[in-house]
């Protein structure tokens, strides 16, 4: 007879209840367990470990795997995950979108939330239920190795960005075929760096989480994320897998949130190996267990700590049965009991990396970059052939484009050698094939980043290898004198440059935010030809700029802009659309400003450095176009005796001051200005992006409710307070961008 547990016809919690009863311990502790099974046989981790989860895996093996798990005896199907984090990153050519931090410089949430439709679709078909994203992070310092996962510096957008993205990802609802899990990462606070080190203690109190850190994850909890994922650093001498306050009492007690709670990789190890703040893995497996986590990331040696924890009374059955239940409650709700979602092989030649796919990406590229600076000489004319010099390390590097968490960054073994190359856009490839006929397109790679690191022979405790210092490369004379006869020769010099993976990740935060190796020769070199010189950033993160960037014709910031982010860039250059990205990140003149951001708390003593400014070079929300704009007419239907229950009526007038349609972004900040603690000067709290032709005006409306307008008092309260207010709109966060009104909110 069919057990409760095998009829989809009985209510889930019934379901549950009837399998929990029927496990065994080690049955339980298995399933609270998730291994990575990027080689070799997975029947160890299903019949020894009897794991609940795998990642790493995918097609053939996650097939095999599925079949393995349906034999044991109970026949509990495994959860599959994998870090999809801006497409598909190993499956080879899928399509991989620009980064994270480069659709955010869309500003766009539709077409992020489209990006990630597609790369459900892609990931669904291969066995894969999970994906590892989206980051939630706070960019604060650039120094930070993972800013590229990042949606930038402001909670605001990372909510919009973020809830987008996991619309995208989830679909119609845990049922849909074409759906996967998305994971908010890293809860919370991973960001908040020493010295821009990876994980470092997160130096936060918990005003500052509630202020600023934690609204973007209380937004994707309610949006109905169904997983979260924890960071590895600690906060006030807990660690994030220890922290009950944060995983349980925030989480799963007040937001609601009734998905599951992964660590990251050895999250549960670290606190014993590395963290040392237990003597045992015993204490280990209780603590987390206690702390609110759910499945164990990466941890073998959980299985025997969980055990001894039960044996010796640091935890009870009872508390790993709540556990479980979480866990098994989600996989009847995916509907993986009935349909494990098998690796659909026929389907993913017609789909993965498909010309709709690739459509999409050509888009999201497109919509990402941003003009930074431009004397007149871009766009260029799409009809004149011109001599260019297409020169920089990263002008032809197809990783340069996918950035990292893509094919060869490094992260898995069976794509050393990456995406197939066709299916990659460069700038190179770009230009060669946007150009007029009759064009003369000559390249130089001109300087290289890093050398070649020796094998890494050492690993951690976690089985991850040790990073050693990249061996940062001298300039080439041969290789500069190569490009600088190329630009002699040329009308043009469009000049690549930026970071590499090796300067980029986990682990992998950098000292300085200069240009590597002979970049910066070069650039210098190629500058004093003469020949006007259009700077390409390709790159992880900003860079500080030096003069002979500062000083070129144009520079497009790209960040990672994905497979088809060298056709974007060269449709961009002679003019075939008009660049609309924006910055959602502050960008410094020097790493000395670290952390640089535009919602600074007040009550510096002082607004400069003694040797310099503290401005940015490039504000949050700036991004030129091919046109201007001029913003008038701020005005607020009701701006007094405002209540708290009330919303904000406003409307502002665009005008497009050029010769050239283009899209504008309407970015509208508050400012409390007299507060009961100490808040920071602006926020960003709404957008509007807005298409105007040649010399057209529109009145762009918003309607703000009062109830966002709040700040986190001394109580760590989070409320609105009576009071003025000044509302902000313009172009970006500079101060000289934006139009000004007051309004009142009374109690």
């Amino acid at each position: 007879m069919t057990a409760p547990y095998q009829d989809p016809k009985q209510p889930t919690e019934t379901r549950v209840s009837d399998l929990l009863s029927r496990m065994n311990l080690e049955e339980k502790i298995g399933q609270m367990l998730q291994m990575a099974c990027g080689h070799g046989d997975p029947s160890e981790h299903i019949f020894e470990r009897k794991v609940g989860s795998l990642l790493h895996i995918q097609n053939e093996r996650a097939a095999l795997a599925m079949d393995l798990a349906a034999k044991t005896r109970l026949g509990i199907p495994l959860l599959f995950g994998d870090d999809c984090i801006h497409g598909h990153s190993f499956h080879p050519g899928a399509t991989i979108f620009p980064t994270q931090l480069a659709m955010a410089s869309s500003w766009n949430a539709d077409l992020i939330e489209e990006c990630a439709r597609v790369t459900a679709r892609e990931v669904s078909l291969t066995g894969l239920k999970w994906t590892f994203s989206p980051v939630l992070c706070l960019t604060r310092d650039l120094r930070w190795g993972r800013v590229n996962e990042s949606f930038g510096e402001d909670p605001f957008l990372i909510g919009e960005f973020a809830c987008a993205m996991i619309r995208g990802y989830q679909g119609k609802g845990l049922d849909d075929p074409e759906a996967i899990l998305a994971c908010a990462k890293h809860y919370a606070g991973y960001s908040e760096t020493q010295g821009g080190r990876d994980a470092s203690e997160a130096d936060l109190s918990k005003r500052k989480l509630l202020s600023y850190f934690l609204p973007p994850f209380e937004r994707a909890a309610k949006e109905g994320c169904m997983s979260f994922m924890t960071g590895y650093q600690s906060i006030e001498g807990v660690p994030s897998t220890a922290n009950r306050w944060l995983l349980h009492d925030v989480l799963k007690e007040q937001w609601g949130f009734d998905g599951i709670l992964v660590t990251d990789w050895d999250n549960c190890g670290r606190m014993f190996w590395e963290q040392k703040i237990v003597p045992s893995m015993k204490e280990a497996a209780a603590l987390a267990i206690k702390s609110g986590n759910d499945l164990i990331m990466h941890t073998p040696s959980f299985i025997d700590g969980a055990h001894e924890a039960v044996r010796d009374g640091l935890v009870t059955e009872s508390e790993i049965d709540e556990v479980v239940a979480r866990i098994l409650n989600l996989k009847f709700r995916l509907g993986l009991f009935e349909n494990p979602g098998k690796p659909d092989l026929e389907r993913q030649s017609a789909v993965i990396g498909c010309d709709a796919h690739r459509e999409t990406n050509l888009e999201m590229a497109r919509r990402s970059l941003i003009l930074l600076q431009n004397d007149g000489i871009l766009p260029l004319d799409s009809n004149k052939p011109r001599k260019i010099a297409v020169i920089g390390p990263n002008a032809d590097d197809p990783q340069a484009n996918q950035g990292d968490w893509a094919g060869a960054s490094g992260q898995v073994g069976w794509m050393k050698d990456g995406h197939p190359r066709e299916c990659t856009e460069t700038v190179l490839d770009g230009i060669r094939t946007i150009a007029p006929e009759g064009s003369t397109i000559t390249y130089a790679r001109g300087a290289d980043i890093t050398l070649l690191k020796d094998a890494v022979d050492q690993t951690y405790n976690d089985g991850q290898e040790k990073q050693k210092v990249s061996v940062i490369a001298e300039p080439d004379e041969e290789m500069i004198q190569e490009a600088v006869q190329n630009a002699r020769a040329a009308e043009i010099a469009v000049v690549v440059v930026g970071d590499n993976n090796f300067l980029v990740g986990e682990c992998k935060s950098t000292a300085t935010l200069e240009l590597q190796g002979g970049q910066r020769a070069l650039l210098e070199a190629v500058a004093q030809t003469g020949t006007p010189m259009v700077v390409v950033l390709m790159h992880s993160k900003p860079n500080v700029l030096p003069d002979s960037i500062q000083n070129a014709a144009a520079i497009i910031e790209s960040f990672n802009p994905g497979m088809m982010g060298g056709t974007a860039i060269a449709e961009a250059i002679f003019g075939h659309f008009n660049p609309s990205g924006r910055l959602t990140v502050s960008v410094p003149y020097h790493v000395g400003q670290q952390p640089i951001f535009y919602s600074q708390v007040r009550g510096q003593h002082g607004e400069k450095y003694a040797d310099m400014t503290q401005d940015p070079h490039f504000a949050f929300g700036f991004g030129l176009s091919y046109t201007t704009f001029a913003y008038s007419n701020l005005s607020i239907q009701k701006t007094e005796s405002l209540t708290r229950e009330d919303t904000l009526h406003f409307q502002v007038t665009v005008t497009n001051t050029g010769d050239r349609a283009g899209r504008e972004t309407t970015q509208a900040y508050v400012s409390d200005l007299v507060t009961s603690a100490t808040w920071v000067n602006k926020e960003l709290k709404a957008f509007q992006q807005v298409d105007l032709e040649a010399g057209e005006s529109q009145t762009v409306h918003f309607t703000l409710p009062i109830a966002s307008c709040t700040l986190v008092n001394a109580d760590s309260e989070r409320v609105v307070e009576p009071g003025d207010f000044e509302l902000q709109v313009g172009s970006s966060s500079r101060e000289d961008d934006l139009l000004k009104a007051t309004f009142s909110v009374s109690d």
